[in-house]
This record gives structure tokens, C-alpha cells and sequence, in this order.
């Protein structure tokens, strides 16, 4: 599946908020992101395939171990990352997608563009990153 991006529209914090044009914009940008990280995991996983010879030395069996070791962690971030794409999409169908989880208010398009899997406005995003930390601190 291939999905086509709208290049000459970028949403604009002018423009009435997700409006039919945004929502697509969005959707689009999303299915985009996905199909990239489920090319690189395809890709990941044939790599992973042709790398599972038993190498007779010590020291290439384990720098091949670490590197399987990497890959297999940024895959599983990848799986993680898509459940937030999915969620997005997910959104984006109810009528959520582009306010915050935590206060209901728009989050603004620029993040949105920048982050589409965002759920929290800006200011909400720093408050919980400020409340992780002094947790964290504990």
C-alpha cells in the first residue's frame, strides 16, 4: 500500500481547526510514517535472517549478538511507535485526534506536524514531564 502526501497543503494555525483538509493532511502523514516503519522492519527481519550464521569466532559471534541485540530493541520501539500511530488514526476517526488528553484544548498544528502521535498540548506535556521528574528524583 502506498499512500500519497497532498504536498501543496500544509495546515496553517489560521485555518478552522481539524477541518476536513487537516484530518486528511494528517491521516495521510500518519499511514506515511507507518508504512516506512513497517518497510524498515521487513527489512530488519530479512537482515536478522541472513545474519543468523554461526560465526566460528568469539569475537564476530558476539559483536553480531550486540548488533542483533540493538536491532531487535529498536524494532520492538518501532512496534510500540505504530501502536501510537494506530491510536492517532484511531483518533482521528472518533474526533479526538488534536486536543489533549489532559485539558480537552486544541493542541497547536505546529506540534502536530512536528509530533502527529502528540495526545498532550505543549503545557501539558511540560507538566508531566516536571511531575516525572520529581518523581524520578525521589
Amino acid at each position: 500500500m502506498t499512500v500519497a502526501v497532498e504536498e501543496e497543503y500544509r495546515p496553517k494555525e489560521g485555518d478552522p481547526f481539524m477541518n476536513e483538509r487537516q484530518r486528511e493532511y494528517f491521516r495521510t502523514k500518519l499511514l506515511v510514517w507507518k508504512e516506512e516503519i513497517l518497510r524498515e522492519s521487513r527489512e530488519t527481519l530479512t537482515h536478522l535472517q541472513e545474519e543468523s550464521q554461526n560465526h566460528p569466532d568469539l569475537a564476530d559471534r558476539a559483536s553480531s549478538e550486540s548488533d542483533r541485540s540493538i536491532e531487535l530493541r529498536a524494532r520492538d520501539r518501532q512496534r510500540k511507535l505504530i501502536s501510537k500511530i494506530d491510536a492517532a488514526l484511531q483518533r482521528i476517526e472518533d474526533g479526538s485526534y488534536g486536543y489533549c488528553e489532559e485539558t480537552g484544548e486544541a493542541i497547536s498544528v505546529k506540534r502536530l506536524d512536528a509530533r502527529p502521535i502528540a495526545t498532550l498540548s505543549v503545557e501539558a506535556q511540560e507538566r508531566h514531564e516536571r511531575r516525572e521528574r520529581v518523581y524520578r528524583d525521589d
